[in-house]
């Protein structure tokens, strides 16, 4: 059921580094052209780096490991692209349909194919309304239960950041920052939540990685890095324009899957479209420590014996 480019495979088959990049930010994150020229760009980051590009979504109901060019385009402008999770995949797969992969369908594809890496953005989480809505994103089960590493600046600031490190270190998932000794948070380098795992190299990341799996431990390692400085927003501004956003949100009973793509906007607006710019520069940064990672990953798997 799952196509695989040929250079993946081929990359898969033959023990070299590989990086999983999601579909979703590209049809429902980010707008065009923007989205395209930062898909590419995220892929050359990591060619670049030595490591091999597999961008996955769902093409006419056929899951696909490593998108070409036109297919990502099509992903970037494209109407009537479906927002696939874990809960829909497979709606998506049986109706023919074209669908845009979260972190949890990504992870899920991924995971099926053997790749170890993926990059994203941010994870999802728990939602700052959750004693009310319920509202839980289904990449956080999923990281729960998939031995893989996530690269990403901590989850969407626009979530409940304590609430999400509680979920996650209750479900087993190690939140290791990577070069910080803090949470970041989305947009911002810092959260104020203080993580008990920080480490300083990829070789610190792959060991603690297999050291865990090795323990009989099935959940995935969430590697936290920080947005470059250059480009970070001060966690204060995030949270006043937030608060701002939510208040019309719920005047205009947006909510669901509505709501974040309306958060992220009116913050954009709010930040003159910093935001945006922030966003950019955190994912061309996750791509290249992931690619990194992933380098390192291969370099394990070769000269060591693979852990029980």
């Amino acid at each position: 059921m799952i196509e695989i480019a040929s250079n993946i495979a081929h990359a898969l088959q033959t023990g070299q580094p590989v990086v999983a990049l999601e579909t979703s930010l590209i049809a429902h994150g980010l707008p065009y052209p923007t989205n395209f020229r930062v898909a590419m760009q995220c892929q050359e980051v990591i060619h670049q780096a030595g490591a091999y590009a597999a961008t996955i979504g769902i093409v006419a109901g056929r899951p696909k490991i490593g998108l070409t060019e036109q297919e990502i385009h099509a992903f970037a402008n494209r109407t009537g692209v479906l927002k696939t999770s874990i809960s829909n995949l497979a709606w998506v797969i049986t109706r023919q349909a074209w669908g845009a992969t979260t972190v949890s369908a990504t992870v899920r594809l991924a995971d099926r194919v053997g790749i170890k890496i993926l990059a994203t953005g941010g994870i999802g989480g728990v939602h700052r309304d959750v004693q009310a809505s319920f509202d839980i994103s289904a990449d956080l089960p999923i990281l729960a239960e998939t031995p893989m590493i996530i690269v990403c600046s901590g989850a969407k600031s626009i979530l409940d950041l304590p609430k999400t490190v509680e979920y996650l270190e209750t479900a087993g998932v190690p939140i290791i920052g990577f070069r910080t000794e803090e949470l970041p948070a989305f947009f911002s380098r810092s959260s104020g939540i203080v993580l008990d795992l920080h480490v300083s190299t990829t070789q610190e990341v792959i060991q603690l990685s297999r050291a865990h799996w090795s323990m009989g431990n099935r959940s995935a390692i969430v590697v936290a890095v920080p947005i470059p400085s250059e480009s970070e927003i001060p966690f204060r501004e995030i949270e006043e324009a937030l608060t701002q956003a939510l208040k019309k949100a719920k005047q205009a009973h947006i909510m669901g899957a509505r709501l974040t793509p309306f958060l992220l906007s009116e913050i954009e607006h709010a930040t003159a479209g910093r935001s945006l710019d922030a966003n950019v520069a955190l994912l061309l940064n996750n791509a290249h420590v992931a690619a990194e990672l992933a380098k390192a990953w291969s370099e394990n798997i070769i000269t060591a014996e693979p852990a029980s």
